[in-house]
């Protein structure tokens, strides 16, 4: 039996592609459905948790099917009524002349973006998450979960306007905020580190930052949040908070005025300083100058807190060796 061929013909330029309307497009495989897709994607999970946790809903074959296929039919009925909700839902929205994705778009994602990106909004959420490192919680409970999806759709824009060569619509993105308000990682502690070999007299912080140099210059700064350190310490509260804040709004104030670019490439978080602002506005050097500004200035805040640091646990160091005293008079 000969194969059955299939002749694909390309649409000519110009031609009416409203006859292929019915088939699915990808208008919303790019930043206009990105967050309907999370917000959905959380949704239809929370109804699958819910509904497979009934056991009148579960299929119980017996001790004699092996535990694989068993728990495959536990969860077939609340998986199909999940998408069968959802579906139905979708089918009569449709109905209403529009979809699911533009709703959330156009009701839930652009109120959002607009509050939350704003430049306020960014500095609120930042700090906020900022904050959770001085207690020890990573801050992409709210940075990751909240604000960097919407941060992304603003550099999705960014991208396209550039690639078109039209204006650039966000100021404030992901690119934007890695770039000048995380030098070294949360809290910009490169500026930490490089205050530290100035000023710092402690032994054991300057050998905490003689550890933690190479990986802060790609932002990566676990060895500086523990080992420094900035958990739970709150002498170093203040600029930990306060140096990514000055970072993104000196950044921002320079691309209004027109100073530098903006941000319109994706660059990897792990990028180090200088490089990233360079590559993040599409090669520009006013970004670079920008950037060492507030590498500058994040060093100098950070300069006194390192002297006060010092003195804090020179002062600790003391109390303990009085207690280890206190404990051989003891003994004795």
């Amino acid at each position: 039996m000969m194969p059955m061929q299939v002749e694909l013909t390309p649409i000519a330029e110009g031609a009416n592609a409203d006859i292929f309307s019915g088939v699915l497009t990808y208008n919303n495989l790019g930043t206009g459905g990105m967050f309907a897709g999370i917000l959905i994607g959380l949704l239809i999970s929370e109804l699958y948790i819910k509904l497979s946790s009934m056991k009148q809903l579960q299929i119980n074959l017996g001790n004699q099917v092996p535990p694989a296929v068993g728990k495959s039919f536990n969860v077939l009925i609340p998986v199909m009524l999940s998408l069968a909700i959802f579906a139905i839902f979708a089918t009569l929205i449709a109905l209403c002349g529009t979809d699911l994705i533009t709703l959330i778009k156009n009701f839930i994602q652009t109120p959002l973006k607009s509050i939350g990106t704003s430049l306020w909004g960014t500095i609120i959420l930042y700090t906020l998450g900022n904050l959770l490192w001085l207690f020890g919680i990573h801050q992409s409970v709210i940075y990751s979960s909240i604000l960097e999806p919407l941060l992304i759709i603003n550099i999705q824009e960014n991208i396209a306007a550039y690639a078109a060569g039209t204006a650039i619509p966000n100021v404030i993105n992901v690119s934007q905020v890695t770039s000048f308000g995380l030098l070294g990682g949360s809290g910009s502690t490169l500026c930490l580190l490089i205050a530290t070999f100035i000023v710092g007299r402690n032994a054991a912080t300057r050998n905490v930052a003689k550890l933690s140099i190479v990986p802060g210059l790609f932002n990566i700064n676990e060895p500086v949040l523990f080992g420094y350190p900035i958990v739970y310490n709150i002498t170093m509260a203040i600029p930990f908070l306060l140096v990514p804040v000055m970072g993104i709004v000196i950044s921002y104030l320079a691309t209004v005025a027109g100073l530098m670019h903006p941000c319109v490439t994706l660059v990897p978080w792990t990028t180090p300083v200088l490089l990233s602002g360079f590559l993040a506005t599409g090669g520009d050097f006013m970004a670079v100058v920008v950037q060492a500004v507030v590498l500058i200035l994040g060093v100098l805040i950070y300069m006194p807190f390192v002297k006060v640091n010092d003195k804090v646990m020179e002062r600790q160091a003391v109390e303990a060796d009085d207690d280890d005293d206190d404990d051989v008079f003891d003994l004795d």
